[in-house]
């Protein structure tokens, strides 16, 4: 399986707000320009993590985005899973009739196994998990920017 850059950008914004959670909302602008990403592109990526209930929309000269709850409490898996679907690997995992063979196909289960290998990992990383290992490079010295992840 292979995320897609939609999934990879919606982590790095999603880092970004987790990383300066405490300083008020922040302009999609401010991280499109920071992360080197589209402005346009993040105006779309942004839109079912806040259906997701995952960012809080702030209008206004002071406007911006916030996390809507603690970085600690927002799982990868809910980041990641509006922004790709479905993380089966492939269809037969969530629907068998999808194939005639599914009941008797060994692969299926391999395919089942590696699935809900990949869902738990996903669900054991939060967002602070993210910004903690940021922040630990960011103390050995690497130069990264104010928002650059």
């Amino acid at each position: 399986m292979r995320l897609s850059t939609r999934s990879r950008y919606g982590v790095r914004l999603m880092l970004v707000l987790g990383i300066k959670n405490n300083q008020g909302p922040i302009f999609l602008k401010d991280i499109a320009r920071s992360e080197e990403i589209s402005g346009k592109y993040l105006s779309q990526i942004i839109i079912p993590l806040k259906a997701k209930g995952l960012v809080t929309t702030f209008r206004g000269a002071h406007g911006g985005y916030i996390l809507s709850r603690p970085a600690s409490e927002i799982k990868l898996r809910e980041i990641i899973e509006p922004l790709e679907g479905d993380l089966c690997l492939v269809d037969c995992v969530t629907n068998a009739e999808v194939c005639n063979r599914s009941t008797e196909c060994v692969t299926r289960d391999v395919w089942i196994q590696m699935s809900a290998h990949m869902l738990e990992f996903l669900e054991t990383l939060t967002l602070e998990d993210l910004v903690q290992k940021y922040k630990k490079k960011q103390r050995k010295g690497k130069n990264i920017s104010d928002y650059s992840i």
